[in-house]
C-alpha cells in the first residue's frame, strides 16, 4: 500500500470517527435534554431496516457504475458521456427513492405539513400572495406559512404553484420534477469542471458525480431542484468566462438571481462563482467584459419579485426571527456546528473525504503555482479542480458557522455538496472508492427511514 493511499484511509477513518461521535453524542442529547428534534442524530430520520421495489434496481445501477463507469467515462464521446451521466444519475436517484416505496419515497415527502405543496391553494391570486408573503413568516402570525415555505423566498413555493396550474398536481409530479431537474446538477458540474480544469479530470470525476450518497436525499427533495439551478448558474458562468459568451453570462446571472429567490442561503454560491472567475484567464478582463451581461441577467428575477411586492431583505429578517422561534432556537449550536459536518460526510461519502485530503495536498504542494497564477502562469488541472472544490467547501463552512444551519443539512447543503464530489478525480483505484460510495448509500437508504 503506497503512502498516499494510506493517508487517504487515515482521512476516512477520521471522518468515520466524526460521524460516530455525532451519533453517540447526539443520542445522549436527544434522550436527555430533548433539544435536537431529530430521531437519528445527526440525520433526520429513524432506524428501520427495510427493502422496497427500488432495491434490485439500486443494486443493479451500483454494480454497473462500479464495474463499467470508469471505462465508459474514459471512452465515450463527450456528449454521449453527458447523456449517460444524466441517465445514470436519474436511475440511481429514482431507484433509491423507490426503496421506500412510491408513496413514502416520492409522493409523501412533498405533502407533509412542513412542505410547499401545503401552501399551493393559498396562491390562487399570485400577486396578492407575494405582496402578503412576509406577513405570514413569523410563527405566531395569523395563518403562518408551513416551515419550508416560511424558510425560503417565494420562488420555491411558486414553482409548485405553477406546476399545479399546468395540471401537474400532487406529490408525484412534484417529486418527478425535483428528481428530473436535480439529476442534471451532476451534468452541470461536469460541464464546469471540463471547462475550468480540463477534460481528463472531468471524465475521471463523472462516475463519482453519479454514484454519490447524496442521491439518498435528492430523491425526493426540493433542495435537489435548487442544487440544479445553482449548478447550472455556475456552469453557464464557466461557459461565459472561457468562451467569452454574453448569452451564457446573461443566463448565468438569470439563474443565479433565481437561485437567490429559491433559498436565502444559496447566496453563498457566489463564492463558487468567484472561483470560476478567478480561474478565467485573465480574471479581471473577463469580469469587466462579462459583468454587464451577468448583472443584467441577475436583475431580472429580483426585479420581478420586487415589483410584485415581495421584499427579500425584510423576508430574511423575519425568517431569522422565525428560525429562533422554532427548533432553531433550541437546537444547540455547540453540537450542530460540528455534527453538520458529520452529516456532510454521510452525504458525500468516503471517496470525497479521501479526495479532499488529496486536494489539500495539491494545494500545499503546488502553492508556488498558486502564486504564479497572478503572474498569468497556467496552474495545473489538479490545482484548478482544487480551487473550484475548495470554494464550495468554503461556502459550506460559512453556512455552518452562521448558525442558520442546525440539522437537516443532509438536504439543505446538497447545492454545495455536489461541488465537492469531483475530487474523486484525484483518486487512484476508482472502482474500490465507487464501491464504497455505493455501499454507504445503500446502507443509509435501507437501514434508515430518512425524512425532514
Amino acid at each position: 500500500m503506497n503512502r498516499a493511499l494510506l493517508r487517504d484511509l487515515y482521512a476516512v477513518v477520521a471522518a468515520a470517527l466524526l460521524v460516530s461521535a455525532a451519533v453517540l453524542v447526539g443520542r445522549h442529547i436527544r434522550d436527555y435534554p430533548h433539544k435536537l428534534f431529530v430521531d437519528w442524530p445527526p440525520l433526520v430520520g429513524f432506524w428501520g431496516p427495510h427493502t422496497g421495489p427500488g432495491t434490485p434496481a439500486a443494486v443493479a445501477v451500483a454494480a454497473l457504475v462500479v464495474g463499467y463507469g470508469p471505462v465508459a467515462a474514459a471512452q465515450l464521446p463527450w456528449r454521449a458521456l453527458l447523456a449517460s451521466v444524466w441517465g445514470s444519475a436519474l436511475a440511481w436517484i429514482w431507484s433509491l427513492a423507490l426503496v421506500d416505496g412510491w408513496h413514502r419515497g416520492v409522493v409523501g415527502r412533498l405533502t407533509t405539513r412542513y412542505e410547499y405543496l401545503r401552501a399551493v391553494d393559498r396562491f390562487h391570486d399570485i400577486p396578492a400572495a407575494l405582496r402578503d408573503f412576509t406577513h405570514h413568516i413569523l410563527l405566531h402570525s395569523p395563518g403562518n406559512w408551513p416551515a419550508h415555505v416560511a424558510g425560503h423566498p417565494p420562488a420555491a413555493t411558486l414553482t409548485f404553484v405553477l406546476l399545479d396550474r399546468a395540471g401537474l398536481r400532487g406529490g408525484g409530479w412534484a417529486g418527478a420534477w425535483c428528481i428530473t431537474l436535480g439529476s442534471t446538477a451532476c451534468v452541470a458540474v461536469l460541464v464546469a469542471v471540463r471547462l475550468l480544469a480540463g477534460e481528463e479530470p472531468a471524465r475521471r470525476a463523472a462516475p463519482f458525480l453519479v454514484l454519490a450518497p447524496a442521491a439518498v436525499w435528492m430523491g425526493t427533495s426540493p433542495d435537489a431542484y435548487f442544487a440544479a439551478v445553482a449548478a447550472w448558474s455556475v456552469a453557464l458562468l464557466a461557459v461565459a468566462v472561457t468562451r467569452r459568451s454574453a448569452a451564457a453570462a446573461s443566463g448565468s446571472g438569470l439563474l443565479f438571481g433565481l437561485t437567490c429567490y429559491l433559498s436565502y442561503g444559496l447566496t453563498l454560491m457566489a463564492l463558487v462563482g468567484a472561483a470560476v472567475v478567478l480561474l478565467a484567464r485573465p480574471p479581471v478582463h473577463v469580469l469587466l467584459r462579462g459583468a454587464p451581461f451577468l448583472l443584467a441577467g441577475f436583475a431580472v428575477v429580483p426585479a420581478l419579485f420586487t415589483l410584485a411586492g415581495f421584499d427579500w431583505g425584510e423576508a430574511y429578517r423575519l425568517l431569522v426571527q422565525r428560525y429562533y422561534q422554532g427548533a432553531g432556537g433550541v437546537r444547540p449550536y455547540g453540537y450542530w456546528v460540528w455534527a453538520n459536518l458529520a452529516c456532510t460526510v454521510l452525504v458525500v461519502g468516503a471517496a470525497t473525504v479521501a479526495g479532499l485530503r488529496r486536494a489539500g495536498a495539491v494545494a500545499v504542494g503546488e502553492r508556488g503555482a498558486l502564486r504564479r497564477t497572478s503572474a498569468r502562469a497556467e496552474p495545473s488541472p489538479r490545482l484548478r479542480l482544487t480551487v473550484l472544490v475548495c470554494a464550495a467547501l468554503l461556502a459550506l463552512l460559512v453556512a455552518d458557522l452562521s448558525g442558520m444551519s442546525k440539522a437537516e443539512t443532509e438536504r439543505i447543503w446538497l447545492p454545495f455538496a455536489v461541488w465537492l464530489l469531483p475530487v474523486g478525480a484525484l483518486l487512484t483505484r476508482p472502482r474500490a472508492w465507487l464501491a464504497a460510495q455505493a455501499l454507504l448509500a445503500l446502507l443509509l437508504n435501507h437501514l434508515l427511514w430518512t425524512g425532514w
